[in-house]
């Protein structure tokens, strides 16, 4: 077969296994993929699908606890399990590269960017180091990096997560590889920011001609990338077809489930007339260190709702919830508890007041102490604000996991290793419920789980919210998950409230123009979209 025409990357009957509880069980069932020049496949599935795993054997390499125990990888004519260490190392320097999904704990903190980015290219690319800069510069430019020229002088921290992403893609096309894995590189991003990065990563790996494997969970995204999809479910190929057929003739149930999981939506409840809010922020300011980062701020959630504060990167929503929990002080206004000013500083706070609001984060794995079984993550808040002691807490904590749907004969003494994520972010329901609050702050708690999973857990909180008369404060840059999940809605932008009402008001056209933008900006599952949404805004400015 000439090179043209062959494959550049087949994968056959593959299968891999992964080290659970002293004994083997499968993740990857006997796959085939293929995947030819300049192609994009999209792989899609659950958590626990085997997306990642088989993204990581396209490149000959497995994660700790796990091996590949048939089937053949063949790169542009070579088994990558025949082989030798050397060889693997050379092909993933220099021909295939990685992207992963959190570009934050992929970069060295104490290196600036384009020292970074050379490093790469020198050893494995055999640039001098003038060649590379220039290189890192014009991939910069390629990516559509705010000042090409001067950005790699930065450090991680000093640019925003979207600009780290398109960073990270930029060191993984140094040594212009033939095959690029993408895993989930835009879950963490806002709506906006995730179409920058979308458009500039598509352009880029057409422009080069690279071949992609882009794995993701959220199939408008998919829907943008890829010119066939593959859909996954417990290590085995559910479907494949091309994408506009994909999405249009789903032949499998499985994967019309898939489609259908964007339609759940709660019940909005009516504001209550007359009632204290249960939470008022007043005209709150606040500053780190001499930047101003929140400019009067105000909204209100009264007992029982649901109040969603959605907004892009850097628009003040995590910090608003660092107000509302004291970590963070105001340099104006304040925060309310059913109309009782809070001390501004969290030290300063009563017990009861520490109790009455408590936070879900948006990573459970570093959420969660790895060391401490369930029963002692959960247990603590029990300890300590409800003074339960051995059997008494043990008996609570079974009650809370079957509240979050957890069987507790199972997952008591397990550590958050041995659970998925969304059994992870249960774990981080139970405990902020743990505590009996007024009120739980939900910190992007959906964003990096899968559509099927994140459903689940609105469901969950729907329904606890529902039985116990909690309310939630929703942070979140998911349209979606407002429109699913709100009462209220603040709309926020850089570090201002731009927008607030019912959630039917603030969904009903004409919107406020940022708002507008906002919704415009939520993926839909039509190939066109992103270039229609190009050109319009291309038009427009």
């Amino acid at each position: 077969m000439s090179e043209a025409k062959r494959p550049l990357l087949q994968i056959r009957h593959l299968q891999i296994e992964g080290r659970h509880d002293e004994a083997w069980h499968p993740l990857v069932r006997g796959v085939d993929l293929t995947l030819a020049r300049g192609e994009v496949l999209g792989l899609i599935g659950e958590s626990g699908a085997g997306k990642s795993t088989l993204g990581l054997a396209a490149m000959g390499y497995t994660r700790d606890g796990c091996r590949i125990t048939a089937g053949t990888i063949d790169f542009d004519g070579q088994d990558l399990r025949q082989c030798c260490a050397e060889t693997l190392r050379k092909l993933r320097g220099q021909r295939i590269a990685y992207v992963a999904q959190s570009a934050a704990a992929s970069f060295n903190p104490a290196h600036r960017l384009i020292d970074q980015h050379v490093e790469t290219a020198v050893i494995n690319g055999g640039m001098s180091r003038a060649e590379a800069e220039a290189q890192a510069i014009e991939l910069y430019r390629v990516l559509r990096l705010p000042d090409p020229e001067n950005i790699g002088r930065r450090y991680p921290h000093q640019v925003s997560g979207g600009q780290l992403q398109r960073a990270m893609t930029a060191m993984a096309m140094a040594c212009k590889p033939d095959l690029i894995i993408f895993d989930e590189p835009t879950t963490a991003l806002d709506v906006t920011t995730q179409i920058e990065v979308l458009a500039a990563i598509r352009d880029a790996v057409k422009g080069f001609g690279m071949a992609a494997i882009y794995i993701t969970h959220d199939l408008a995204v998919v829907s943008q990338m890829a010119d066939r999809i593959m859909v996954l479910r417990h290590g085995k190929r559910v479907e494949e077809a091309p994408t506009r057929q994909m999405l249009s003739d789903p032949q499998q149930s499985y994967t019309q489930s898939l489609w259908a999981v964007r339609c759940f939506r709660t019940e909005a409840k009516a504001r209550p007339s007359a009632e204290v809010p249960l939470l008022e922020v007043r005209q709150a300011s606040a500053s780190y260190s001499s930047q101003p980062v929140l400019h009067d701020v105000s909204m209100q959630l009264y007992k029982g709702q649901t109040l969603a504060v959605i907004g892009e990167s850097g628009s003040g929503k995590s910090t608003t919830a660092r107000l509302i929990t004291g970590l963070l002080q105001p340099t104006a206004g304040q925060v309310l508890l059913d109309g009782v000013a809070l001390p501004a500083d969290y030290r300063r706070r009563s017990k009861a007041q520490l109790r009455s609001i408590q936070m879900i984060y948006q990573i459970p794995d570093t959420a969660l102490n790895p060391r401490q079984r369930i029963v002692d993550i959960i247990g603590r808040p029990l300890a300590f604000y409800l003074g339960l002691r051995g059997r008494a807490l043990r008996e609570r904590v079974a009650q809370l996991l079957e509240m979050i749907e957890l069987d507790p004969g199972k997952y008591l003494e397990r550590l958050p290793s041995e659970l998925s994520g969304g059994q992870k972010q249960r774990i981080c329901i139970a405990r902020a419920l743990a505590a009996e609050p007024q009120l739980i702050i939900c910190d992007e708690v959906t964003s990096a789980l899968d559509q099927l999973v994140a459903e689940g857990i609105l469901k969950l909180l729907d329904r606890v919210q529902r039985q116990l008369g909690v309310s939630y404060l929703f942070i979140t840059h998911d349209v979606a998950t407002v429109r699913a999940i709100a009462d209220e809605v603040v709309v926020m932008q850089r570090g201002r409230v731009v927008d607030n009402g019912a959630r039917e008001t603030i969904f009903t056209p004409p919107h406020q123009d940022y708002t507008g933008l906002l919704f415009s900006s939520e993926p839909e599952m039509d190939p066109d979209w992103l270039d229609r949404i190009l050109q319009q805004r291309a038009v427009a400015s």
